[in-house]
């Protein structure tokens, strides 16, 4: 009997509204933004900014957004990608395991897809957050509902989780060669775009309080890659990703998008690396976002549109946005190599 028992494997995604609609972003959005780790303050001041003042404000503009990228057959990109990814992996590894898929927000929530695993007593479950880099907002999260929820399971399995694998051989080669599809050599800079933080975040990985970030990250994190910190992840990620390409280290920036709030986050912003290389002169932006395995918002609309007509405006002529993993194959063989690793 026991010989005849499935290996789990969960892929947790962030999460998308169910509908391009209003009331559905509002609820994904006050979903997202009411979790401790995504915003670090205590619970009544995140109440009354997220549902007196972020939410309100953001849920209809953001809505219109999501309309101009959903497409009417397989809706939401994210969604659609994760799901091809669920299958893909499935077929990659065989009958011996059961693939699911959850986000983090909203629908299919980890709850449901774990209740359903539960009952399936599973030998083991590992869990793959989709993110490449660690960060607490982001992995963190999802390991942290994880483990609330299945801590009032009476027979628990071996679990596992993958926190990171920022610098897995088989990913940068994917993000590499999709970036070489748009012939390198004809842009005169490359931006490694990815999501932001707060500056604070950095630090509070270290329990014993010693970790100091200055207001932008530490100097040395964006040199050396340390395991637990989510600026250096993202720095080796861009260098292991500017070496395959064969580009040098000046061809290249290390920048943060999506900046929420007024407190310090990890710079520089890709805004105002825009700013900065539009005035040297700059023309012509291909732009990485390695902080998603999936094409989404966040890349579609933000870097596409907003940051295009941003840096025409400054005088550049054109950005163009390498694909994300999406369905590569060589993607799903990463994964794969993921589940077997120990």
């Amino acid at each position: 009997m026991n010989n005849q028992r499935k290996k789990g494997v969960l892929l947790v995604q962030l999460g998308t509204p169910d509908a391009p609609s209003a009331p559905e972003v509002r609820k994904y959005l006050t979903e997202f933004l009411m979790d401790g780790r995504v915003i670090d303050i205590p619970v009544l001041g995140r109440n009354l900014l997220v549902k007196g003042v972020i939410v309100p404000k953001r849920a209809a503009k953001s809505a219109e957004t999501y309309a101009t990228i959903w497409d009417e057959v397989n809706g939401s990109p994210l969604m659609y990608y994760s799901k091809l990814q669920q299958k893909m992996l499935q077929e990659q590894l065989g009958e011996e395991y059961h693939v699911e898929l959850a986000m983090r927000y909203q629908n299919p929530s980890i709850s449901s897809v774990l209740k359903k695993m539960e009952g399936m007593f599973l030998e083991s479950i590992k869990v793959i957050p989709l993110f490449p880099q660690y960060a607490s907002a982001t992995s963190g999260s999802v390991i942290d509902k994880v483990m609330e929820i299945m801590r009032t399971w009476q027979y628990i399995p071996k679990v596992s989780f993958v926190s990171s694998f920022c610098e897995d051989d088989l990913m940068i080669e994917t993000y590499a060669e999709h970036g070489m599809r748009h012939d390198v050599d004809s842009f005169d800079h490359i931006l490694f775009s990815y999501h932001g933080l707060p500056v604070r975040q950095l630090g509070k990985v270290d329990p014993t309080g010693g970790l100091k970030c200055p207001d932008t990250g530490c100097d040395a994190c964006k040199k050396a890659t340390n395991p637990f910190c989510y600026l250096s992840q993202c720095y080796a990620t861009s260098r292991a990703i500017a070496a395959k390409i064969g580009i040098s280290e000046d061809k290249y920036t290390v920048c943060f998008q999506s900046r929420l709030g007024k407190t310090p986050w990890i710079q520089p912003y890709t805004s105002d690396a825009l700013h900065d290389l539009a005035n040297k002169g700059v023309k012509k932006l291909l732009v990485f976002s390695p902080a998603f395995v999936s094409d989404c918002i966040e890349t579609l609309d933000e870097i596409q549109v907003e940051y295009a007509n941003e840096f025409k405006e400054l005088g550049g002529e054109k950005v163009v946005m390498v694909e994300s993993l999406n369905d590569d194959p060589r993607w799903i063989q990463s994964l794969k190599r993921l589940v077997l690793s120990n």
